[in-house]
C-alpha cells in the first residue's frame, strides 16, 4: 500500500485499521498510544536481549508500574519524543522531610525521535531516579 496514493479519508481509515490491529495484537492497551508503544517495545527489547530480565506487562491500570520481571522487580516505563516524560504520582516534593515510599525498582525511559522511531531505552534504578528527578526539579525552579 502506497500511502502517498491515498486520499485523506482513505488515510484516516488505514490509520484506524492499523490502530485496531495493534489493539488486537496487544501492542496498544489504552488510549495512550505513545505510552503503550513504549511499553511494548521496552518489554520486547528486554525479552529478546540475552542477559536482560524477562518482563511481563502489568495489568492495565496498575498504579506506578507497567511491567514485572520474573524475579518480581517492578518497572515503570515512560515514553517521550522530547526531553520530558510523563507524570509520577505519589512522590514527595523535593523540599519535604518525608521519605519517598519506593514505587518500583527500575524506571525505563523510552525515547522516540520525531517520527516515532525508537532511539534508545534508558534504565535507572529507584535511587538514581530520585537523584535525577530532584536535580531536574531544582534546575527548573
Amino acid at each position: 500500500m502506497n500511502l502517498n496514493e491515498l486520499n485523506t479519508t482513505e488515510l484516516i481509515k488505514a490509520y484506524s485499521e492499523i490502530i485496531r490491529q495493534l489493539k488486537k495484537r496487544g501492542v496498544i492497551r489504552t488510549k495512550n498510544l505513545l505510552g503503550d508503544l513504549g511499553e511494548y517495545l521496552a518489554i520486547e527489547h528486554f525479552n529478546n536481549t540475552s542477559g536482560m530480565s524477562n518482563l511481563k506487562a502489568a495489568p492495565a491500570g496498575t498504579q506506578n508500574i507497567d511491567a514485572i520481571s520474573r524475579n518480581g522487580d517492578r518497572y515503570s516505563i515512560k515514553s517521550t519524543t522530547g526531553n520530558l516524560t510523563g507524570v509520577f504520582y505519589g512522590l514527595e516534593s523535593p523540599d519535604s522531610d518525608k521519605p519517598n515510599k519506593q514505587k518500583f525498582e527500575f524506571i525505563l525511559i523510552v525515547k522516540f525521535d520525531n517520527d516515532y522511531q525508537l532511539e534508545k531505552i534508558i534504565q535507572l534504578d529507584w535511587e538514581l531516579f530520585l537523584k535525577y528527578l530532584y536535580i531536574c526539579f531544582r534546575f527548573l525552579v
